[in-house]
């Protein structure tokens, strides 16, 4: 074979040769590894680009002693290049390894999707996607409300599918289990507030009326905003963990397989549990909260026993009772409801069942907070 050109550089580890009959031989000796810098392919490259007889590769590697993903890098450039303009590529000089390697990367092509594109999208379109998700998250809760109303009136027919073992189970996690962590937030509820009305209340002598401001705010509106906002973080978050996992575990398709509804059989007594037991702590809380501040009153304003009291029951009305109760039984529908919902929308993985009780209670809290203001302003508008 007659040579028409010789180039060496970095003639350590990588020459090459041009024939007359258009076969250029790239030789290779020593390291081909990344720890090293390594020869570039560009000088072949470019060879082959400016001598338009070149028809074939082959490739000398005899005195290569060790090699490693950066000489497959190197080789993939060259026959990269080769393929699209037409030259072929003699891979037997190559070490076994490396053309089982090569074959097995041309063999798995890259996908298509594997690299995505980073589309901008505008303030408007953000704003368009945000408005159709809330509008599907309305209609599912609409439609998920619509099937609890229709398991209730199946269950005062009679002809609900639930086991009375399970409201019993429920009833006693919603209410006894609750106790302690509802009797720490409300007692220390009520020792804020009454530190907070101590401080300004102090300076016009009329210490006294710190019976009125924590028996008002705990018993009208605190005692059944904390008590809510403690289940929706507990008992709530539980929900849909427990109907979450369910899902993933494919339950709740065996339940609709054998033909029991799954809105009777897991959401109705849990609802009925927490709706019923939510009134009861409730007044729990409201208790505990005046106790916190019977405690600032007596120890820290010197006030005694009987003045704190009378003074609350004076400052206290039934309307007050009332309005705390009621909101409180409208917490805890809206509680059981959104970790109800959440765990039944939950998809089939572990992540999933920790964004649903996330999700569920985020929505519980906020309903709170909007069920709050919706009722403080049916009773201004109505005077009580």
């Amino acid at each position: 074979m007659a040579l028409s050109q010789k180039t060496d550089f970095t003639p350590e580890r990588l020459r090459f040769q041009v024939s007359d009959e258009g076969t250029i031989m790239i030789m290779v000796s020593g390291k081909w590894q990344l720890e090293e810098p390594l020869p570039s392919s560009d000088e072949i490259i470019k060879t082959i680009r400016t001598q338009g007889h070149i028809k074939v590769v082959t490739f000398d590697t005899e005195k290569l002693s060790a090699w490693d993903t950066g000489f497959l890098i190197f080789l993939n450039k060259i026959i990269s290049f080769c393929l699209k303009n037409n030259v072929a590529v003699d891979q037997e000089g190559l070490p076994g390894g490396v053309r089982r390697l090569l074959l097995l990367a041309s063999k798995v092509p890259e996908r298509k999707d594997a690299r995505k594109e980073t589309v901008s999208v505008s303030f408007l379109a953000r704003t368009g996607e945000y408005a159709v998700v809330f509008g599907h998250s309305v209609l599912e809760m609409l439609g998920f409300i619509g099937e609890i109303f229709q398991s209730l009136l199946r269950t005062l027919v009679g002809k609900g599918h639930f086991r009375g073992s399970d409201l019993l189970l429920f009833l006693q996690e919603a209410g006894a289990q609750a106790l302690p962590i509802v009797s720490l937030i409300s007692l220390l509820v009520g020792l804020i507030l009454a530190f907070v009305g101590a401080i300004q209340l102090r300076m016009f002598g009329a210490q006294i009326y710190v019976a009125d401001l924590v028996g008002i705010a705990m018993v009208r509106e605190m005692g059944a905003i904390m008590t809510g906002i403690i289940m929706a973080g507990r008992t709530g978050a539980s929900y849909a963990a427990q109907i979450g996992t369910m899902q993933v575990n494919e339950e709740i398709d065996a339940l609709k397989t054998l033909g029991i509804p799954p809105i009777d059989f897991l959401v109705t007594p849990r609802m009925l549990a927490l709706s019923i037991m939510m009134p009861f702590l409730t007044v729990y809380a409201n208790l505990m909260g005046i106790f916190g501040g019977l405690i600032v009153g007596v120890f820290g304003l010197d006030l005694s026993l009987m003045q704190y009291y009378n003074e609350t029951k004076s400052a206290v009305r039934f309307n007050d009772l009332w309005i705390g109760l009621f909101s409180g039984f409208v917490f805890g529908i809206l509680v059981a409801t959104a970790g109800c919902m959440r765990g039944m929308q939950c998809g089939r993985s572990a992540q999933a069942v920790g964004e649903a009780t996330t999700s569920a209670v985020v929505t519980g809290i906020v309903s709170i907070v909007i069920a709050t203001a919706i009722i403080t302003v049916i009773c201004n508008a109505l005077g009580i």
